[in-house]
């Protein structure tokens, strides 16, 4: 496969999930914002948020006070944020038809929808009042373009690149989400009461987590009692049969990159392959008392060092 068809698949599928996981990711914050709580949490929460994808900088410089309004408009449909809604789901539109040969006529058809369907939303009034309807259409048509792709197209390389950056974006994610939303739990910003109300906050804060990763459910079939800390932290890194954890990410990602191997691509799977090694051997008490933090910051440069690794061995060269 030529290197530049094969950059578009991979991009375009990184940009349809983070599409995806930036709505998972508002329409939570928002829900959350909604709860009793002082301004200074509120503020904390948006701040969160724009911590995980690394857009807190840019944000001030262009809106200046945190705030849901300004945050929502920023993620949503600002198209000076690379990482908006409105970007990605532009990218993703972008990529696929670049390689149009390379996809079912459903897979493109369904991308174009996608960034028409999207548009015609934004154009609504209410977009910024009330976001639930607009992040729950990007979800359901990442879902959709998820399922159509691998429902239609040829389990070829094309299918295979595809993959690859849907769960080494996803992998980024949970990683992300996870370290900014364990440190918040563990900061003194919240503004709560002892007591009950503490005890209340903390389920709607785990809770939270866990439904912006469809994982509320898995759970409580998993785990069958109060939501503790330390056991969403053992879903969301170590269980490789919950679908966006880390392990079952990595796991994607290695078995499609031995799907695509080259005679350039051994390093990048020696790495990937030891780092699925890492997380099916390591033991979520062993992580906790190292620090969840350095954890995850050393898996989002490892992820981030494959990410590297597969540009070099199978796509189009970076740009220093």
């Amino acid at each position: 496969m030529l290197s530049r068809t094969a950059d578009c698949l991979y991009w375009m599928a990184r940009y349809m999930e983070r599409a995806e996981n930036t709505a998972r990711m508002l329409g939570v914050n928002y829900e959350m914002s909604l709860l009793p709580q002082s301004r200074d949490a509120a503020e904390q929460g948006w701040r969160g948020l724009l911590s995980i994808s690394e857009l807190t900088g840019g944000f001030v410089q262009r809106f200046g006070e945190v705030n849901a309004r300004n945050v929502l408009d920023f993620m949503i449909r600002d198209e000076t944020n690379p990482s908006s809604i409105l970007s990605c789901v532009r990218a993703a539109r972008e990529n696929a038809r670049a390689v149009r040969g390379a996809l079912t006529t459903e897979v493109w058809e369904t991308q174009n929808q996608t960034w028409l369907e999207f548009n015609r939303l934004l154009r609504a009034e209410t977009t910024l009042r009330d976001p639930g309807p607009v992040l729950e259409r990007v979800k359901t048509r990442s879902h959709l373009s998820r399922g159509v792709t691998v429902g239609t197209m040829l389990q070829d390389e094309a299918l295979h690149f595809l993959r690859i950056g849907t769960f080494l974006e996803r992998a980024d994610n949970t990683a992300r989400l996870l370290d900014v939303k364990f440190q918040a739990a563990q900061s003194d910003f919240f503004g709560v009461a002892s007591g009950s109300d503490e005890l209340e906050y903390d389920f709607y804060h785990w809770s939270a987590i866990l439904r912006s990763v469809s994982a509320f459910e898995v759970y409580r079939k998993v785990y069958r009692n109060v939501i503790l800390p330390e056991k969403v932290a053992e879903l969301l890194i170590l269980r490789s049969d919950m679908p966006r954890s880390l392990a079952n990410c990595v796991n994607e990602v290695v078995s499609n990159l031995h799907l695509v191997a080259n005679e350039q691509s051994h390093e990048t799977l020696r790495r990937a392959g030891r780092l699925q090694a890492d997380l099916q051997f390591a033991h979520i008490d062993e992580i906790l008392a190292t620090g969840l933090h350095a954890y995850l910051t050393q898996f989002l440069d490892r992820i981030g060092d494959i990410g590297v690794g597969i540009s070099r061995d199978f796509l189009v060269p970076m740009v220093a």
